[in-house]
């Protein structure tokens, strides 16, 4: 079996927590929150129509993930394991480590006309550890290894004693049981999704305290191996990232926005001291998945800046002639509030980019544009530039 860059990244961040290795996971786990609507929308979507792929097309989408080979985890539901892991064996070949969502609390049930989801979260489990790892209900030790081996396993506390040990007495029966089977497990730690659980200006702290009380009691064979959190800005991230190194925080994606949103979180997460992004609807949403993907792995091995990623896949969707679902002004807004610092997160203006100094040094550059002039190009240098252009965005 291939090794995986899930394990080489996490050696070398734990043996040097000022490594630069960053670890990106596609989060396609959807069908275990939002139904029909998980895959995400047909190519052949109008507006009132309301058509969505179908979980096949969903699933072969994540093949492609998979061959592409350039996120570190892909995380899905058990049912999609079962094909792609356990049934189809795809991840033997490859680089990349399969997960699967180990629990779905009741505030990710988002069925049409449902109102779960604004009710305080309870814990629940779909999936069992054994179904995750070989399929079925009870695994022998020689099965443990035909499937994922990886889960994620999601709390969200509201701030109620009552509620909050519920979540607790859940989760220490995972544990346990994960660590009698060998299963390792990441932690998502959910912002409360009841109103004024929390005052909005002890978010941060509270989620970090929850987080480091939580697991002060829990010894390495039953840690996480990272956590998956909301961005709550630099002050907070820092201080998750400087209490223990050896907890590696990771950020949650959490829904679309622009794609300077999706460039500019991880950026920032990456400069404050996360070490993982997972991102489900900013990657499943996006006009082109693997362009989309390769810019974030970009973005995330610190190649380039958000900024110029914007702008280049805007150049991408062009060269592929897809038409994007921003112009690109508008899609240079940055309109997440996890990034937009004491600023109106609403709407946020971001001064156009510079033109590229490396593209500027050739004579065959438009003024107007800054891209290069393909009419001065001959066939070859033509041929040569979107050769290498593209061995970088898609490999």
């Amino acid at each position: 079996m291939v090794e995986k860059t899930l394990d080489l990244k996490l050696a070398r961040l734990h043996a040097d927590s000022s490594c630069q290795d960053f670890l990106l996971a596609d989060a396609k786990d959807a069908d275990m929150a939002y139904g029909i609507a998980a895959p995400g929308k047909s190519p052949e979507h109008y507006s009132q129509e309301g058509k969505f792929r179908t979980l096949a097309e969903y699933r072969e989408q994540i093949r492609s993930v998979i061959r592409q080979a350039k996120v570190d985890i892909v995380l899905m539901s058990a049912s999609t394991n079962e094909i792609l892991t356990i049934e189809e064996r795809l991840f033997d070949s490859s680089p990349i480590t399969p997960a699967a969502r180990a629990n779905d609390t009741t505030d990710i049930h988002v069925a049409t006309g449902s109102r779960y989801a604004q009710q305080a979260a309870r814990p629940f489990r779909s999936a069992t550890i054994d179904h995750i790892q070989c399929g079925k209900f009870s695994c022998t030790p020689e099965e443990r290894t035909l499937g994922a081996n990886l889960g994620l396993y999601s709390v969200t506390y509201n701030n109620d004693v009552e509620l909050d040990l519920v979540t607790l007495e859940a989760f220490k029966e995972f544990r346990l049981e994960a660590e009698k089977k060998g299963f390792r497990y990441f932690l998502e730690v959910f912002n409360p999704n009841l109103p004024e659980a929390v005052e909005p200006e002890k978010l941060g702290q509270f989620i970090n305290d929850r987080i480091v009380r939580d697991l002060a009691g829990v010894t390495k064979a039953g840690r996480p191996i990272f956590l998956k959190v909301v961005y709550q800005g630099p002050k907070f991230m820092e201080q998750l990232a400087a209490y223990d190194p050896h907890l590696i925080p990771g950020i949650l994606g959490g829904s679309s926005g622009t794609t300077y949103d999706a460039f500019k979180l991880l950026a920032d997460a990456r400069k404050y001291g996360a070490r993982i992004a997972l991102y489900g609807r900013k990657i499943n949403n996006s006009e082109h998945q693997l362009a989309y993907i390769s810019f974030l792995r970009l973005i995330a091995d610190g190649e380039i800046a958000p900024e110029e990623a914007v702008h280049a896949y805007h150049g991408a969707l062009q060269e592929m002639g897809i038409q994007p679902y921003r112009s690109l002004a508008d899609d240079m807004q940055l309109t997440n509030p996890a990034v937009a610092y004491g600023a109106d997160p609403s709407r946020i203006a971001v001064p156009a980019l510079p033109r590229n100094p490396i593209v500027a040094k050739n004579s065959q550059v438009s003024r107007s544009t800054g891209e290069p002039d393909f009419s001065k190009m001959t066939q070859q240098e033509k041929t040569a530039y979107n050769r290498k252009k593209w061995n970088r965005i898609i490999g």
